[in-house]
């Protein structure tokens, strides 16, 4: 068995990224995963999410994951779409802690990259380029963003 790659695409937000990591796993695997980490909050949401469905098409295998992975993918090809999403998810959770999100967040990117002979592309946003927002919540959330990139790639 062998040790899981892992492929980190970041952009802005609605910059593309979504559609070139669909198209970079597709050229990996005929049968890849999809692991959404959106939660449906209102109706734009849900139509966001029926024209990415819709988009994919029917050989992707979708796992809806906002909060844990739970799913053994060894030897699979997974596109976790996104990680800032599932930041967002732990951090709101959390009440906005950063080291209980962080914690809560590394563990569970632990036990997915743990998983042998896969290959996972993992995308998320560009957060902080725009400089410090005077906002505490979006401070808060720039760090933690900021804190996952080493879990990525140790």
């Amino acid at each position: 068995m062998g040790k899981s790659r892992v492929i980190y695409i970041t952009g802005g937000q609605r910059s593309g990224k979504s559609v070139f990591a669909e198209q970079f796993v597709r050229n990996l695997s005929s049968n890849p995963i999809y692991l959404a980490t959106a939660n449906v909050w209102d109706e734009e949401m849900e139509k966001r999410v029926q024209k990415h469905r819709l988009r994919r098409g029917k050989e992707w295998q979708t796992v809806e994951a906002p909060l844990c992975f739970d799913t053994d993918f060894s030897g699979r090809t997974v596109l976790l779409d996104c990680l800032t999403m599932f930041a967002t998810n732990h951090f709101f959770k959390e009440d906005e802690n950063v080291e209980k999100s962080l914690n809560k967040i590394k563990a569970e990117l632990e036990k997915l990259f743990s998983q042998e002979d896969s290959n996972f592309i993992i995308v998320s946003n560009e957060i902080g380029l725009g400089g410090v927002s005077t906002n505490e919540t979006q401070r808060k959330f720039s760090d933690l963003q900021g804190r996952l990139i080493p879990i990525l790639f140790k």
